[in-house]
């Protein structure tokens, strides 16, 4: 976003800056294995030891703390557009400047996607598989349609979760037909297409489409951030869209499993949840509780 990167059309959305602030620490904590390296002496069974548990993904089935970083990014990326828009409005540019804008960035962070994935492998090659890559795609779809009425929003991110869950179901390629098992699903198959397999770490392409329901569930909330609603009220609707996110999640998830490599519904779902919740939390603690400076602070 630009340099003033929240707000210039509405109060300062300072528990955004925080929730940012927050996930690039966790971020570069996870990449220098702070966390792990803390609690690695930990004893077993110890609340330390639990903790440093949380700060790696899941193999395979199941939902673990550092699983929710990438829809954090993901999420947080939606709540500023409506910000961002708002800001480029008020200095006088039209839709199509701004569109283009748009179309030039998620362009910009394809790039960089790709860029990444390169980087140690000695070839050119193209992977959507980072985040990067796929925000490039969850950014621009949640741009094109933030104009639309709440209600359509939150149909078409259903809509992509549930397309997505159809999709691997019913799947009939032989050796990618069976939905939830790694390297034999259809996210699989998409990529040995052009190339783009992650088999070892059974990461698909194709999540930038479901994952798009966390970006579109960004701007959603940023719009409503931006309204002209009461603070206990917006806190209201993100924590009751949050539990509703977290409940659906896991009550499906005896029927799909929770699988962040190939992003299933439940895995949206539960960690939609969270994500909304977090920014309950960072909204209620920094600005309805006004814990603007301070250590907690620092981070953003």
């Amino acid at each position: 976003m630009q340099s003033q990167s929240i707000t210039e059309v509405k109060e300062r959305l300072y528990s955004l800056d925080f929730f940012r602030g927050l996930t690039m620490f966790l971020l570069i904590a996870g990449f220098t294995r702070l966390f792990p390296s803390i609690t690695e002496n930990a004893q077993e069974g110890s609340l330390l030891y639990a903790i440093g548990l949380q700060f790696d993904h899941v193999a395979w089935d199941g939902l673990k703390f550092w699983d929710l970083i990438q829809p954090y990014f993901m999420f947080i990326v939606g709540v500023a557009i409506p910000y961002a828009v708002a800001n480029r409005e008020k200095k006088g540019h039209g839709q199509e400047q701004i569109t283009r804008h748009v179309l030039k960035r998620a362009f910009v962070l394809l790039l960089l996607g790709w860029g990444i994935s390169c980087i140690g492998s000695g070839k050119i090659i193209f992977h959507f598989q980072n985040v990067l890559a796929q925000l490039s795609v969850t950014y621009l779809i949640a741009y094109l349609i933030m104009h639309k009425s709440v209600r359509t929003q939150i149909i078409i991110s259903f809509a992509l979760i549930i397309m997505t869950e159809l999709i691997y179901r019913t799947f009939w390629v032989e050796g990618f037909n069976h939905a939830f098992v790694p390297n034999e699903n259809f996210g699989t198959w998409l990529d040995t297409l052009y190339g783009g397999e992650d088999l070892r770490g059974h990461w698909v392409s194709f999540n930038a489409i479901p994952t798009t329901a966390h970006t579109i569930w960004g701007v959603l909330a940023g719009q409503l951030m931006m309204s002209d609603r009461l603070p206990k009220q917006k806190l209201k609707i993100l924590i009751i869209a949050g539990l509703i996110g977290l409940i659906l999640g896991y009550a499906l998830s005896p029927i799909t499993p929770i699988v962040k490599r190939i992003c299933t519904s439940t895995f949206i779902l539960a960690s939609g949840g969270w994500t909304l919740l977090s920014l309950a939390f960072s909204y209620w603690l920094i600005d309805i509780k006004n814990k603007k400076t301070g250590p907690c602070f620092l981070i953003s």
